[in-house]
């Protein structure tokens, strides 16, 4: 079972998040809070992070910025802010959604990027 790790400083989201995608399969790990997300990434090891932009006090730049030294786990950043889309990229973001969002589209992004990661993918270094 894939692992999700779920960042946001919306707790209602971040339960709406996790009964969505443990209800699609994945085993599903939330926070709100950039130090504790850091943290996550290396105790839990998830396969991909879903990572809100827009928080305080650490925002989702920072968080970001400091798990590129530590992993290279496929980041989805999803923030209803589009227009900082291109920073996230170059910080290191492997895709971007716009809030809102809906389900449908979060999983099939999910699932892209994680079929990509597969053997005989196109980014898979395994």
């Amino acid at each position: 079972m894939k692992h999700v790790l779920v960042i946001d400083d919306e707790r209602a989201l971040l339960e709406v998040m996790r009964a969505s995608l443990t209800l699609a399969g994945y085993r599903v790990t939330t926070t709100d809070n950039g130090e504790e997300a850091l943290e996550l990434v290396v105790s839990h090891q998830p396969d991909i992070v879903l990572l809100d932009i827009l928080m305080v006090p650490m925002d989702g730049f920072e968080v970001l910025d400091r798990l590129r030294t530590i992993s290279q786990v496929p980041v989805i950043v999803f923030t209803a802010m589009s227009s900082i889309w291109t920073e996230a990229m170059k910080i290191g973001a492997t895709d971007c959604l716009a809030k809102p969002f809906r389900h449908e589209d979060l999983v099939d992004k999910i699932e892209k990027i994680l079929g990509e990661l597969q053997p005989g993918g196109p980014i898979w270094d395994g």
